[in-house]
């Protein structure tokens, strides 16, 4: 007979969410980074692309900094104990409403992952070409 998992050990299992997301957000940061190198601060409006894009990389760098914190929190409670829950509230319609919400988070964001990813594969390739490289980007 299989035993229940604790609560401590699905904060630590679902970890691996805000640990990845935080991975995804800090490349963000990084791609916005190294765009920025490519901008001719002479032109006016390269200016402004530059200002806009360094804002967004500093708020995505404090993002996935704090998503790695939260990652690196949920996993480190594998060992809470059980503690005694409320059954009835355990089943409750708003359980199941944030739990059916999150469920169609998740949908939705692997739909948006899905449709974007053949994009920045061509974008990426393209770009491998131009350096004369090849890439690994299909894993």
């Amino acid at each position: 007979m299989e035993t229940q998992r604790t609560c401590g050990q699905g904060l630590a299992a679902n970890a691996a969410l805000p640990a990845k997301l935080s991975e995804v957000t800090a490349a963000v940061a990084r791609n916005l980074e190294v765009h920025m190198q490519a901008l001719d601060l002479t032109d006016a409006i390269a200016k402004q692309e530059h200002e806009a894009y360094r804002e967004l990389a500093k708020q995505s760098r404090d993002i996935a900094a704090q998503l790695k914190i939260t990652a690196e929190q949920m996993a480190g409670y594998r060992n809470l104990p059980m503690g005694k829950h409320d059954r009835e509230a355990m089943t409750s319609p708003r359980v199941l409403e944030a739990f059916d919400t999150f469920v169609k988070r998740e949908r939705e964001l692997l739909a948006l992952l899905q449709g974007r990813l053949s994009q920045d594969e061509e974008m990426l390739s393209a770009i491998a070409a131009a350096v004369g490289t090849s890439t690994s980007a299909k894993h």
